[in-house]
């Protein structure tokens, strides 16, 4: 018999005490997202939750989870905040790719990579944007052709966050030139150190070389790296974009510890930096401010994961929350550079350059996982069906379509 969620609670309690390592704040701030080291820690900590019988708390017990409720992930993320977690798994890994494969892909598939990816053994990816595709996803022009039985990929991606970390990625390509690009595409489940694939890494304003480009020369691949069926990938590739954009709200069953917003080197500590900064009523007034926004995005990610779960909102919903997480974002860092003022752009004994770092990638929050404008539209269309926008290449055979010169 399952034990209850107190039993539950209790028993994560006592292992994480005895198992984890103690969260140092200082060291979590300062938590090297670009560093390779960074990513065998992560791996080592997973592979601790799977020993210990708390990795997958939401996967099926069939692909190595432990095939409880949302309830059981919520009390267990809320034990784990004095500890030391294997966050960068988070994000795509669990959430969006394991997802996927959980929905779309095939029973070998989802026992290969699903338990593999639990034990800390590895980490996947998205091979979605392309350099001359903008936020057309549907317009992808990486190919993939079909020669002696076998797949042959070539085309280049770009965008791809940690690909540098990951051993599989999820990339979309076109496979049928004569048909609408909705329906010429098929995903596949790419290994990263394969033969043809090359990554290099690209350096952001902000210095952070998170962002990938990857390029496909002659890649080889069988039957066994599709996911889902050949022309049908926009089917998993919206199954992707939809959890990727609640995922980015916070919205997620499938991770493990904080979320996005709560995680201790992506969320400001603003009553921290308050202090730092003086502690002015003003200050306070505006960190207030801004924690409300975070409290009631908290609440609305609870209220429409659970109205998806029981139907009264459409999948697409998901976009309300990954909207909703782009505007915390924005409020918590511009009210951070506005509380350090000019100790934000200088590398003083007052240790807020930072603020000022962060700043720089603000916008981040309003691209990734689409941008907020495909949010809206994506809310306005299929959540709250007003008419679709008009689109030229609609119903148009993908070979017959207008492209930039690049293509």
């Amino acid at each position: 018999m399952t034990e209850s969620v107190t039993e539950f609670r209790g028993r994560a309690r006592a292992w994480l005490a005895e198992n984890m390592p103690p969260l140092d704040p200082d060291k979590a701030r300062a938590l090297e997202r670009d560093a390779p080291e960074s990513w065998q820690r992560a791996r080592e900590l997973q592979k601790r939750l799977y020993d210990g019988g708390f990795a997958g708390i939401c996967f099926p017990r069939d692909y190595g989870g432990l095939g409880l409720g949302y309830e059981y992930k919520k009390v267990f993320d809320a034990e784990t905040a004095a500890y030391e977690m294997p966050l960068l798994l988070n994000v795509p890994s669990f959430a969006i790719c394991c997802a996927t494969i959980l929905d779309m892909g095939s029973e070998a598939q989802k026992r290969t990579h699903i338990g593999a990816a639990l034990r800390g053994d590895e980490v996947l990816v998205q091979l979605l944007s392309e350099p001359s595709g903008g936020s057309d996803l549907a317009g992808v022009i990486t190919r993939a052709e079909r020669r002696d039985g076998r797949w042959i990929l070539n085309g280049a991606k770009t965008w791809s966050t940690w690909a540098f970390a990951a051993d599989y990625g999820l990339c979309l390509a076109r496979t049928d030139w004569a048909v609408p690009k909705h329906e010429g595409l098929t995903m596949f489940l790419l290994p990263l150190r394969h033969p043809g694939v090359t990554i290099n890494r690209i350096k952001q304003v902000n210095g952070s070389v998170e962002f990938c480009e990857e390029f496909l020369d002659d890649v080889v691949l069988g039957d066994d790296a599709v996911v889902g069926e050949p022309g049908k990938g926009w089917d998993v590739a919206s199954r992707q974009l939809y959890h990727e954009r609640r995922t980015m709200g916070d919205g997620s069953e499938y991770t493990s510890g904080p979320g996005i917003a709560d995680a201790e080197d992506i969320s400001i500590d603003l009553l921290s930096l308050v202090e730092k900064a003086g502690g002015s009523e003003r200050a306070r007034e505006r960190a207030g401010r801004a924690l409300v926004h975070r409290a009631v995005h908290g609440q609305l990610a609870e209220h429409v994961f659970h109205a998806v779960v029981a139907g009264s909102l459409p999948p697409a919903a998901g976009s309300i929350t990954r909207l909703s997480m782009a505007a915390v974002h924005d409020v918590e860092t511009d009210t951070a550079l506005a509380v350090a003022g000019s100790a934000a752009v200088v590398d003083d004994a007052a240790g807020l350059l930072d603020v000022g770092t962060r700043y720089l990638g603000r916008q981040a929050a309003s691209i990734g996982g689409g941008t907020t404008e495909m949010a809206r539209n994506v809310i306005g269309e299929r959540v709250l069906n007003f008419p679709r926008e008009y689109a030229a290449d609609r119903g148009v055979p993908f070979n017959q379509v207008r492209r930039g010169r690049f293509s």
